[in-house]
């Protein structure tokens, strides 16, 4: 009978030969997903026997991970800004690059806007990260794919902000009406070209999610041109770290100010701010 120890090392090994990214992080999540503790509750039970009660279920999910399914999926949730998210193939795994996203428009609101929205909602994690941060801002959230809005609504039902968020199914700013303090945006940005060679993890994500057009940008342009109609503020968007530049002259061109592209945790140009009005 292996013990947890036994189990971690045997396992991070074959996870590190099929490809898996993090394998000992992996396996750890897991053990602690099959024995239902903590990850870290782990390390203080390195020799405590696994029965096959415990290994046939997670034999199951160590197969999964392997060939390629998201370990966010497999374990049915993700941690965003210090709340658990629901995740699965409805819509994008939120990533980090997308909480520092959520940090820095926090950061750059010390007071917060009285209207905001959110395009391309996906699971839900951008609006109800501001919801719970702005309880007296009045949230929008939008997004084209309804199996996408049926996922944000669990987890603003889970995180008990139902009431604080309005989801609109549609395309940009489309069925809004007014202006808003902040229009934040996480938009498919990935070149229609580059997806055949993304991750076997990332390509499980929604192709509506992914696909950017030919460049990346074809549904960012259109925002641009749109946005300024009904902003009163800022807009703030994750784009393609090669995309910066491209976007920046767009902004221009439309007669956006304070143009600000930022770097993420990999010093990469991934996000761009610009105000308006």
């Amino acid at each position: 009978m292996k013990n947890v120890l036994e189990v971690l090392q045997a396992t991070s090994a074959y996870f590190a030969k099929a490809g898996v990214e993090s394998p000992r992080l992996n396996i750890e999540h897991l053990l602690a997903h099959v024995l239902g503790k903590k990850r870290m509750d782990l390390y203080l039970e390195f020799d405590r026997p696994l029965n096959e009660t415990e290994l046939h279920p997670l034999r199951e999910l160590v197969r999964r991970r392997a060939q390629g399914e998201p370990l966010q999926h497999i374990l049915g949730g993700v941690e965003f800004m210090g709340r658990s998210f629901r995740c699965d193939a409805r819509a994008l795994i939120p990533r980090p690059e997308t909480e520092q996203l959520v940090e820095k428009i926090l950061q750059k609101h010390p007071t917060p806007p009285t209207r905001i929205v959110d395009i391309g909602t996906g699971s839900g994690v951008i609006a109800l990260s501001l919801a719970a941060a702005w309880p007296e801002t009045e949230v929008h959230a939008v997004d084209v794919s309804e199996a996408a809005l049926s996922l944000a609504k669990e987890n603003a039902a889970d995180l008990d902000l139902g009431s604080r968020v309005i989801f609109h199914q549609g395309s940009l700013l489309g069925p809004l009406s007014g202006t808003f303090g902040l229009i934040v945006a996480n938009l498919p940005y990935v070149p229609t070209g580059d997806i055949a060679a993304l991750s076997k993890e990332v390509k499980h994500d929604p192709f509506l999610a992914l696909d950017g057009g030919a460049d990346g940008t074809v549904l960012i342009r259109p925002l641009l041109a749109e946005a300024k109609k009904q902003l009163a503020g800022l807009l703030a968007l994750e784009i393609g770290h090669a995309q910066s530049g491209t976007l920046t002259e767009a902004l221009t061109a439309e007669q956006y100010h304070s143009i600000s592209p930022e770097t993420d945790y990999q010093g990469r140009n991934r996000f761009l701010f610009a105000s308006y009005g």
